[in-house]
């Protein structure tokens, strides 16, 4: 069973604008890195790296918010199953 989840218009603004802080604060950090001479190479290589997987997770997240409003908007929302219930594995028929 594909579950589909709904994202509602103000968990959407809310996740891209989470998306929009998160890139400008990397994106300005990874600057002054770069223009910084005080720091040593594994300073720059962590940093950078943290930056690129904070990056990752806005796309990411980005991705999401797309993915769902598209469905919302064909129609696909009113077909939403809910998520099981934790520890409901064991109350799942056929096992």
């Amino acid at each position: 069973m594909t579950y589909v989840w709904q994202v509602t218009r103000r968990a959407a603004v809310f996740l891209r604008v989470f998306a929009a802080w998160t890139v400008f604060v990397w994106a300005v950090f990874i600057r002054n890195i770069a223009k910084d001479h005080t720091h040593g190479t594994g300073f720059k290589v962590v940093h950078i790296t943290l930056a690129v997987i904070s990056l990752a997770f806005a796309a990411g997240c980005l991705a999401v918010v797309a993915a769902g409003r598209r469905r919302e908007a064909a129609g696909e929302a009113s077909r939403v199953h809910p998520a099981p219930a934790a520890g409901s594995e064991a109350l799942a028929p056929g096992r």
